[in-house]
């Protein structure tokens, strides 16, 4: 006997012990069919078979107690909370009034950056700016809630006796647990195509939140011109450093300058120099004249001891005392009188003279640009444009109790459903 037969004869085996165990279950669940009687055996034939028991399916009875089953459930884990939630929304729930302000921060402001949203990316950034997200980040700080505690005592207005017991506020919690509670009742959106903000207070009565609509709006004013100043006067702030520095130096330039003149007893040293060089040519066209003069007379014959010659001589050494003197003047290589040269007071005056005129231009430029920048300062004002106001609600429009209920049971089932699936599947997994 080969190996493929005795696998044969293994396979046919099992086959036939399979057969065995199953035949009495195919026995149990075979249908039972009524017999067709001689007389109706046509009409028999075409209606279709009336199965008395399907396989595999539970008994009347069995199902009753499925239906019964399925209708507990539902009503223990999908109508009984959602009932629970009807009647807190409905008899324990307190009514909440909502204040709506719609506000926008105008002005030359600078854009955020680009943003790729087609044709509206100009409008995005012509609107949107900074002082937008630091108005909406203001409203919902600590600071404002401070302020408004401060003010309005938003606690007492929060812990009324008009709250319900779900939505109080306990008064006994830290300021963080406030700030939670201040961000669900206070919120703040902002529209990024028009950049125009939209604030939404809830309270338990209108006056409440009227109240703390009005604080916030007019805190976030506040805000928006504090910053719109501060920017204006950091602004300007360069500018008039730069000018004052400029006339310092301007001012301490024509003090070195009247220092100088007081010292040196002369306005100014090149004017000076001028009328001593015209001196001093006016000498040397004499000396040359009474240089001939002398010359003539001794070609003549005069004696030395003559009273012309004498005169002559007289004169040309004056002349060339004079000459001496101014040439000392004007140089260093000589004394001048005093111990000062016209030539050391040129270079002061000089140096002086460009220190001053730099001063004056500096100057004259940072006053140019001090008005430059005030005008500047100018068109960068920023401003709160409130275009909906604050207003006092007539009518309670949170919670809303049946879209809240429906809500509420749609969750419920849902949860049930996907409870009972998981449940299913785990049990059957297990058998």
């Amino acid at each position: 006997m080969d190996a493929d037969e005795v696998k044969r004869r293994d396979r046919l085996g099992s086959m036939i012990a399979f057969a065995r165990r199953t035949v009495p279950d195919l026995r149990r669940n075979a249908e039972t069919v009524e017999p067709i009687s001689p007389g109706s055996r046509l009409p028999a034939l075409l209606n279709p078979l009336r199965w008395t028991r399907l396989p595999f399916l539970p008994h009347e009875g069995t199902r009753n107690r499925v239906m019964t089953r399925l209708l507990r459930n539902i009503a223990l884990f999908v109508l009984l909370p959602t009932a629970v939630v009807g009647i807190y929304l409905f008899v324990f729930a307190a009514d909440q009034y909502v204040v709506e302000a719609r506000f926008a921060v105008r002005g030359e402001v600078e854009p955020m950056g680009n943003v790729q949203l087609g044709e509206f990316s100009s409008l995005i950034q012509k609107n949107n700016s900074q002082d937008s997200y630091i108005v909406q980040e203001y409203i919902q700080s600590q600071p404002m809630l401070e302020s408004a505690q401060k003010e309005l005592d938003v606690v007492r207005m929060f812990t009324r006796d008009e709250a319900d017991f779900w939505t109080r506020y306990s008064g006994d919690k830290p300021i963080e647990q406030l700030l939670k509670y201040w961000r669900k009742h206070v919120q703040v959106h902002i529209d990024l195509v028009s950049g125009v903000l939209t604030l939404t207070v809830q309270a338990f009565t209108p006056d409440d939140a009227l109240a703390i609509s009005r604080h916030i709006v007019a805190r976030a004013e506040a805000l928006i011109n504090a910053v719109s100043s501060r920017a204006q006067q950091d602004m300007l702030k360069h500018s008039q450093d730069d000018l004052a520095a400029s006339e310092e130096r301007m001012r301490k330039a024509h003090l070195a300058l009247r220092e100088f003149r007081n010292r040196w007893g002369i306005i100014d040293p090149a004017k000076s120099a001028e009328a001593t060089m015209t001196s001093l040519v006016s000498l040397r066209k004499d000396k040359i004249k009474s240089e001939n003069d002398l010359q003539v007379l001794r070609s003549s014959g005069l004696d030395e001891k003559s009273r012309s010659i004498q005169t002559i001589v007289a004169s040309l050494t004056a002349t060339n005392q004079q000459i001496k003197q101014l040439e000392d003047s004007l140089t260093s290589d000589g004394l001048a009188v005093g111990g000062r040269h016209v030539s050391d007071a040129i270079l002061e005056y000089e140096g002086l003279m460009v220190e001053r005129t730099i001063a004056e231009k500096l100057n004259d430029s940072a006053t140019t640009m001090l008005d430059r920048a005030r005008v500047a300062a100018n068109r960068q004002h920023v401003y709160l444009a409130v275009f909906v106001p604050p207003t006092r609600p007539e009518l309670s429009t949170v919670p809303m109790r049946g879209h809240a209920l429906f809500v509420a049971f749609f969750a419920f089932l849902v949860l049930w459903g996907c409870s009972s699936l998981l449940i299913a599947g785990v049990k059957d997994h297990n058998m």
